[in-house]
Parts: C-alpha cells; sequence; structure tokens
C-alpha cells in the first residue's frame, strides 16, 4: 500500500511512492474504496500530479520516493479547485498564477479545457457571467512557473503594448545538461522558425528576431547545472534555443538537444516576474518557488 503523508490542505491527498510501478495501478491501490472507472477519470482530468507536474497517463512509470498529490473530490473540482495552478494574485485587472509542468496555458486543437486560459475563465464567471480573461503571455506547456493574465481589454491592452518598458524582471530557474563552466554571460542572436515550427539561431545578423539571454550558475556538477537566467527579449522558445547554443540543452527538452530526462519533466520554470500594473503603476514583483529537484539534481 502506498505510504500516505500528512495532508498539507483539504483539497489534496498526499502518497509517497514506495517501490517502482505505473501510475494507474499506484492509484487503484492509493484509494481502494473507489472504482477502476472512477480512478481512471480522476487521472483523466487532470487531477494528479507525479513530484510537480500534473500527469495524465495510466502507465507512467513511478519511482520510489516520488510524491503524488490528488486533487480530493468532484466537488473540489466542480467549486473551486483549479487543477494544476495555483492563483497568487488577483484584482479587478489583474490574475497572477503559478503554473504546474504539464498544463498548457490556452487553448490548441487537441485540448480545450484543460487549460490555465479556461480554468481562469470558469473562475471569473462565477462572480458573473460576463467576465473575461485576457492572455497576455504566454508559458510552454512543460515549463512551470509565474504567468499574467488580464481581466479587461484595456489592462490586456496595456500591458501588451508598454510590455518592454513595464516589465522589470523575467527570471527563469534552467536546470541544464553538463558543468556550464563560464560562472556568467549572455547569448545574442536572431531567432527564426523553421517549416517544422523548430526555432533556431540564424547565423546571419539582423536576419529574424534579435533575442538576448542572460545568466548565471547557481550550482553545478558534472552532469547538471542550475542557472539563474533573465530575458531581455522574450522571444518563443528563446531560452530553449540558447541554451542549445551554448552547449547545455535544458534538461527533458528533446526538440532542443536534451538527451536525458532525469526529473521526468522540462528543466525551466518561470521563478520570477515583475512589472508596473496596467491601471496604478504600482511596481508588483511575485514569485513562484524553483522546484526542489532542480536543486537535488545540480548539487
Amino acid at each position: 500500500m502506498p505510504k500516505k503523508q500528512p495532508s498539507r490542505d483539504k483539497n489534496n491527498l498526499l502518497f509517497t511512492v514506495e517501490k517502482q510501478m505505473e501510475l494507474l495501478p499506484f492509484l487503484l491501490e492509493a484509494m481502494p474504496n473507489r472504482s477502476r472507472n472512477s480512478v481512471k477519470s480522476i487521472l483523466t482530468r487532470g487531477q494528479v500530479t507525479v513530484d510537480d507536474h500534473i500527469e495524465t497517463k495510466h502507465n507512467y512509470p513511478l519511482y520510489s520516493g516520488q510524491t503524488i498529490k490528488i486533487l480530493k473530490n468532484k466537488a473540489a473540482v466542480k467549486e473551486s479547485a483549479l487543477i494544476g495552478m495555483t492563483i497568487l494574485y488577483e484584482d479587478e485587472d489583474i490574475i497572477v498564477i503559478n503554473k504546474e509542468a504539464g498544463l498548457l496555458s490556452i487553448a490548441t486543437q487537441k485540448e480545450k479545457k484543460q487549460t490555465a486560459h479556461h480554468q481562469l475563465m470558469e473562475h471569473v464567471r462565477k462572480e458573473d457571467p460576463l467576465n473575461r480573461v485576457f492572455v497576455v503571455h504566454r508559458l510552454d506547456k512543460d515549463t512551470s512557473g509565474v504567468m499574467l493574465f488580464a481581466k479587461n481589454e484595456a489592462a490586456k491592452r496595456k500591458l501588451q503594448d508598454t510590455w518592454k518598458k513595464s516589465v522589470k524582471e523575467r527570471t527563469y530557474a534552467a536546470l541544464v545538461e553538463g558543468k556550464v563552466e563560464k560562472q556568467k554571460g549572455y547569448i545574442s542572436s536572431w531567432l527564426k522558425e523553421s517549416k517544422t515550427h523548430m526555432m533556431y539561431s540564424s547565423p546571419v545578423k539582423n536576419d529574424g528576431q534579435h533575442a538576448i539571454t542572460h545568466y548565471k550558475v547557481v550550482q553545478s556538477n558534472t552532469d547538471f547545472s542550475l542557472l539563474e537566467v533573465q530575458l531581455e527579449t522574450g522571444r518563443k522558445n528563446q531560452i530553449r534555443v540558447h541554451m542549445q547554443d551554448l552547449g547545455h540543452p535544458v534538461v527533458g527538452d528533446k526538440k532542443y538537444g536534451s538527451k536525458q530526462n532525469v526529473i521526468r519533466r522540462l528543466g525551466l520554470h518561470a521563478k520570477i516576474l515583475s512589472f508596473n500594473h496596467p491601471s496604478t503603476g504600482q511596481l508588483l514583483l511575485f514569485k513562484a518557488e524553483v522546484p526542489k529537484s532542480f536543486y537535488a539534481k545540480s548539487k
């Protein structure tokens, strides 16, 4: 039987994996009072996280020591629980969330509802059915951390039109492959998108969108380095391409050169977002704690 931990809050059940097994059999053991179909639907709805990422695959392999979190019940899902994210701040103009790895920011052709945007739309419509949420910027599905949404058209426009000026800090934690020898530096290149939707650095100056990424080493060993990365520009897949250019791809980023996935997710986390409020102009700063696995692997 999986070992149950003291529950951290009333909406979650926590378990520790004690032996190697697949996720569905583990959940069936962990919740003996539920039918197989009920457990399957909990998985499908995205109510299960392994360590710090949402997992929906029945045959996902588990290893000893991992933490499984299960959002408790259907009522919680219907009433108030946001799956795969928490709200850090909300007022009449903006919502700031901490998104978990595995949750889409916005809808795709395949997935319409299990997204941060859709859930926040439902959340604000509880107060007024006419309320809406607007996307200001995006995080990749497998990147976790701080993300900002607007609650009205004016706030969205102001934030997007003044993004370069309004955003004072965008700091990421990146777990990358290998030991980064240079303790701090930056990468500057012109990013382009291929026909297969891969971003890459053009060897030709001014050929594409200029992208600048600053980094410094937080800690490292012979296999992995934990970097603090600051964006001077915010281009699609910028950090992932620049880390590949550096010769140290982001862990778990098969698309951009990673050969291994020891943390079983993408090693990228939006740690800090600081910006001027679109209405008041007040400087706000939000932080999302760096996943423990990032530190553990780079010790």
